[in-house]
């Protein structure tokens, strides 16, 4: 295989080693004649003699740069995320306002109690429609679940408290006697 000569000044135009390099003009009058001329890096390459110059292929100015097409390459495409169940949600922000909701004496944990049947619900929903979310319905159930129960020992609590208190004999610092 024969390549095109360089057009750099230092090589030898007819590509054959054994014939000695011709003298390159110089243009410079400080240079000796005979003497190549220096190469600039960043000087443009001299095309060939009778060569045409090669084109660069159209380029579509309205074409994402470097990015490869989206079609045609199937190991590079996602399958779409499905979305999220929108109970499994509501499910978990119940749960969670219902746990708060302890602060209050623990009766506010009684809200747990319908974010944990959302949650169950949108469990069965996700099964059903191949939804995203189950980590949402899942802390739902969870946190419903436990804010009830504690809800539930608050509200025992404080019956077995106020039904102690009214059994109470009064005291005599109550009595009106003189």
């Amino acid at each position: 295989m024969t390549y095109p000569p360089p057009a750099d000044g230092w090589s030898n135009p007819t590509g054959d080693p054994t014939q000695p390099v011709p003298a390159q003009p110089t243009g410079d009058p400080t240079q000796p004649a005979g003497q190549p001329v220096a190469h600039d890096p960043y000087a443009p390459a001299a095309a060939y003699p009778g060569a045409v110059p090669p084109q660069a292929p159209p380029v579509n100015p309205y074409a994402p740069q470097g990015y490869p097409p989206t079609t045609g390459y199937p190991g590079y495409a996602y399958p779409p995320v499905p979305q999220n169940n929108g109970l499994a949600i509501a499910s978990m922000v119940v749960s969670i306002i219902g746990a708060l909701g302890l602060c209050g004496y623990g009766l506010g944990g009684w809200i747990g109690l319908i974010g944990a049947i959302l949650g169950h619900v949108a469990k069965r929903q996700i099964r059903e429609r191949g939804e995203g979310g189950e980590g949402f319905a899942s802390a739902g159930v969870i946190v419903g679940w436990i804010a009830t129960v504690i809800a539930l020992l608050a509200t025992i609590a404080i019956v077995v408290f106020i039904v102690w208190a009214a059994n109470q004999e009064p005291s005599s610092f109550d009595s009106t006697s003189y």
